[in-house]
């Protein structure tokens, strides 16, 4: 067999293999001879067939099973013995003209075929003994515990029917029906629907002329729906609606007692204000970890400058772009809103897409030779979290993960990223710093303004899936309730 090296530009590959046709005819008669005494045929004793028979009779296709076994072990015994990674998939060129293919089955011609890959580069990892992150630390207190758990009353809060006429913070329980110049539209329905006045649940103006109503009271209201709602059909329109008052009730008192943990399924207020509070330090841990993250890889990007594969960056810049062309749709705007053009958007973001899977490659390489491994329960605690996520499509995901090639690198990727970041912070100066919850959650648009990628909102937010591994869909289901301030705001009720 000989390998030999046609292309070697940056990192991009291309070798021609070739195998003569005598070595093929010496494999295909190696297996015609393991054959030959399995095989029954008419008028041959068994292990007495002539092996020219069964050539004649099975020299192609065990030939075609030869091409196949190479075709699939091959590459990757290639690229072991050079030393090398691919970063895809190589692709495997051979010949498409049905005679020359003939020549090869039958052993009259030499088999060729030609791999072409990019390589993963090879990273000289350099010391971390440089980096410095601070980590921002709230210190939560026990007024913000009561505050949530006043929030998480308030959800539970009773309502008792008054005869009196609905105010603020009353529960008005109606009918309505919504019309824009005079003709009912979709989602402007309802029965039945309950509306807390004040909670500003529906769009502006709805729930103020709600005041004053009493149970059996009727009136036709006017709204203007917000000029960015996301229905266009309504958007910035006047509407009408029918209503038809069926209840007015008045709030019970909010007491933070044992009671109020019972009705929440927690034994006491203090073990209630014990899970709160940790909840409150997870959820600002997280934003913490995402800081100190990005403050390392801003580091490492600095520190590794390299020509990264161009097709693992192509994949990268497709869903960073696939994402940022959803998010402006769902908005309603385009690229000039956002004072930019397609061209400078899609340049920035390939940008975007080359640190991405600059630093994933040097993540990866310092996981690598610092023994970082993803466990077994690891990748099946990922796993579950997944089906959690889809209730009733159980069966359809694990489907999915077993029988597509590479989907556990899905769940793996993201494990192994952050135990890589575990190993960095164990190694590099970490400085705890102090700061109130509104330092903490403060946009970060300030600090990165001199940056190319930063001038557009939907650019911060391609920056942000660019640096973080996993990270949740934005993309939430919208509720059609045609009153509510936003679609996008619409689990309120």
């Amino acid at each position: 067999m000989q390998v030999i090296e046609t292309l070697a530009e940056g990192l991009k590959r291309e070798i021609k293999v070739v195998i003569p046709a005598k070595d093929m005819e010496a494999r295909m008669n190696e297996r015609l001879a393991e054959t030959k005494d399995k095989v029954r045929i008419n008028g041959f004793r068994p292990g007495k067939v002539p092996v020219g028979h069964l050539k004649k009779m099975y020299g192609k296709s065990i030939m075609a099973e030869l091409v196949n076994e190479i075709i699939r072990e091959q590459p990757s015994a290639i690229l072991s013995e050079r030393g090398e990674k691919s970063a895809t998939q190589p692709e495997i060129a051979m010949t498409e003209d049905e005679a020359e293919a003939d020549k090869i089955l039958t052993a009259q011609a030499d088999l060729e075929f030609t791999l072409s890959y990019e390589i993963i580069p090879a990273i000289e990892l350099k010391s971390v003994d440089g980096l410095k992150v601070t980590r921002e630390v709230v210190d939560v207190s026990d007024a913000e515990v009561v505050e949530q758990i006043e929030k998480i009353a308030e959800n539970a809060r009773t309502f008792e029917t008054k005869k009196g006429k609905a105010a603020e913070g009353d529960r008005v329980t109606m009918d309505y029906l919504g019309k824009v110049d005079g003709v009912a539209f979709d989602g402007g329905k309802d029965e039945d629907a309950e509306l807390v006045i004040g909670s500003n649940r529906f769009i502006p103006g709805f729930e103020d002329q709600l005041v004053g109503l009493k149970a059996g009271d009727e009136k036709v209201i006017t709204v203007n729906f917000p000029a960015d709602y996301p229905a266009a059909n309504l958007a910035g329109k006047e509407a009408t609606f029918d209503i038809t008052v069926k209840e007015v009730a008045s709030p019970a008192a909010i007491e933070l007692n044992d009671e109020l943990a019972s009705k929440l399924g927690i034994e006491s207020l203090d073990k209630l204000k014990e899970i709160v509070r940790g909840q409150i330090e997870s959820q600002y841990g997280n934003v913490t970890r995402q800081k100190v993250k990005r403050q390392i890889l801003d580091q490492l990007d600095e520190l590794y400058q390299f020509d990264t594969p161009s097709k693992l960056v192509d994949a990268e810049f497709e869903n960073i772009w696939r994402q940022i062309n959803t998010d402006l749709a769902q908005s309603g705007k385009t690229f000039a809103d956002e004072d930019t053009t397609e061209e400078e958007a899609r340049t920035e973001y390939r940008t975007l897409a080359e640190r991405r899977v600059r630093l994933g490659l040097v993540l990866s390489e310092i996981g690598e030779k610092g023994g970082v491994e993803v466990s077994e329960d690891e990748m099946q605690r990922a796993l579950f979290a997944q089906l959690q996520q889809f209730p009733g499509q159980e069966k359809q995901i694990l489907d999915f993960f077993r029988n597509t090639p590479g989907a556990s690198a899905s769940l793996r990727a993201p494990i192994f990223e952050e135990k890589v970041i575990d190993k960095l912070l164990a190694e590099i100066d970490v400085t705890d710093k102090k700061v109130s919850k509104e330092e903490l959650l403060a946009d970060d648009e300030a600090e990165e303004g001199d940056k190319p990628a930063k001038k557009a909102a939907p650019k911060k937010k391609a920056a942000a899936k660019a640096d973080d591994a996993a990270e949740g869909d934005d993309a939430a289901p919208k509720k059609k309730a045609a009153p509510k301030k936003k679609a996008a705001e619409g689990d309120a009720e």
